[in-house]
């Protein structure tokens, strides 16, 4: 009886102790490094911290500006050779796996295994966050690349209706030049040149070619008649840009056609995040369409896990990861950076008709086989590939570059980076 009592009496004393170690868990800490710096971006990443913060946590803010992320990924690599890795890290596409080589990823697989990511994430944005079949990165959302962005003051003013066709927006941009109004408001970085040709060669070659020449890297596509019309295509576009676009961030180009300076911007729709924050309304100030020709270009923003020390820093990518992929951020953070979420269970009802009309494309394209990775926005290739072909599109697109000299070149600088 008295040893039967002593038992009774320890487990209570076990339980007890447990339930104290509980009571005083460590406080959730996450350290985040992004380029969300514009201001619909800010006010979309300000939804996550207040998220976390409200589930306990501590969130220290590590934003570096830049929208192409090239600035944050060499603060990223100072952190990570310094050996004071941050929690989490703004990261996509292969740059992921070359991270999970170098041997500093956390692996998240309890809590995606937790939380059924497999079941509700599509499988090809799932596969971008899986380093050797275990999880190491979450996905925010998924962005459309291939958008035109357009005043409708302006496109109304001057009898125009959204370009199906590049030619049809050859031929909107001489009207509205000879109306002295810019055609097209671009920022002279190569990410943004990147991001216009890509629509290009999407636009006149067509899915299979995009994948053969921008993610196959085939030596015959990289070289074909096609890609020099697709250079003809560039240069015409840079007789719509003004003069002073050298150097020009995105947002302020997005500024240009929100404000009338400007008709229409290439752009992925985190533009369109500008205009609502804005107070601009799609249909009515701005009018959103795909680029001309078929396809999806998909950019999907996400934060990779790096390995920390400390249960508060575990604990903080813990949670950080489950808010991530929660359905209430999914939907809030969505509709503030424009996007769309990775989630396939998220109710569309409450966002706008670009967003639907997004979301729409990509089942459609994903069906037929035509939803592709983004090589400007580091989705399709390695660093070294999408670098050789972006100094290429850059150099033709800021001189008098022939575009059969452009093709030799970007052949070559693509055989070379291998």
């Amino acid at each position: 009886m008295k040893y039967g009592t002593f038992k009774m009496v320890s487990a209570i004393a076990i339980v007890a102790a447990n339930g104290a170690l509980a009571e005083s868990h460590v406080t959730p800490e996450a350290e985040v490094l992004h380029y969300w710096t514009s201001g619909g971006e800010a006010k979309s990443v300000a939804v996550l911290q207040e998220e976390f913060a409200e589930n306990g946590g501590t969130w220290t803010d590590m934003p570096v500006a830049g929208g192409g992320g090239d600035a944050a990924g060499t603060a990223l690599r100072a952190r990570v050779l310094s050996g004071n890795a941050p929690t989490a890290a703004q990261i996509k596409g292969p740059s992921i796996q070359e991270w999970y080589q170098e041997g500093v990823l956390a692996d998240i697989s309890d809590v995606a295994e937790e939380n059924n990511w497999s079941e509700l994430l599509p499988a090809s944005i799932a596969s971008h966050m899986k380093c050797d079949g275990t999880w190491c990165a979450v996905p925010v959302n998924v962005h459309r690349v291939d958008w035109i962005w357009a005043n409708t003051e302006i496109l109304a003013a001057n009898d125009i209706e959204m370009p199906t066709t590049w030619e049809e927006f050859n031929a909107a941009a001489d009207t509205l030049q000879a109306a002295g109004i810019i055609p097209l408001a671009h920022g002279g970085q190569a990410w943004q040149d990147a991001t216009v040709f890509e629509t290009v060669v999407l636009g006149l070659g067509g899915p299979e070619f995009y994948q053969q020449a921008l993610v196959d890297l085939d030596p015959e596509a990289l070289g074909s008649d096609t890609m020099v019309a697709v250079f003809d295509q560039m240069r015409t576009l840079r007789g719509y840009v003004d003069d002073n676009f050298s150097g020009r961030d995105w947002n302020l180009a997005t500024a240009m056609v929100m404000n009338g300076e400007a008709a229409f911007q290439i752009m992925g729709d985190w533009a369109k995040g500008e205009f609502l924050a804005a107070g601009q309304e799609p249909g009515v100030d701005f009018t959103c369409a795909s680029t001309p020709g078929d396809g999806f270009l998909y950019n999907v923003d996400s934060f990779a896990m790096f390995e920390v020390d400390g249960e508060a820093k575990q604990a903080g990518q813990e949670l950080l990861a489950e808010l991530v992929m929660g359905p209430s951020f999914q939907e809030v953070f969505n509709m503030n950076k424009g996007s769309i979420p990775a989630r396939t269970d998220v109710a569309l009802d409450g966002f706008d008709s670009c967003a639907q009309t997004s979301a729409s494309d990509m089942a459609s394209t994903s069906d037929g086989g035509s939803l592709l990775p983004s090589y400007a926005h580091g989705m399709a290739l390695f660093g070294a590939q999408a670098g050789a072909i972006t100094d290429v599109v850059t150099a033709h697109f800021n001189s008098d570059m022939s575009s059969e000299d452009a093709v030799q070149m970007l052949t070559d600088a693509v055989a070379n980076s291998m």
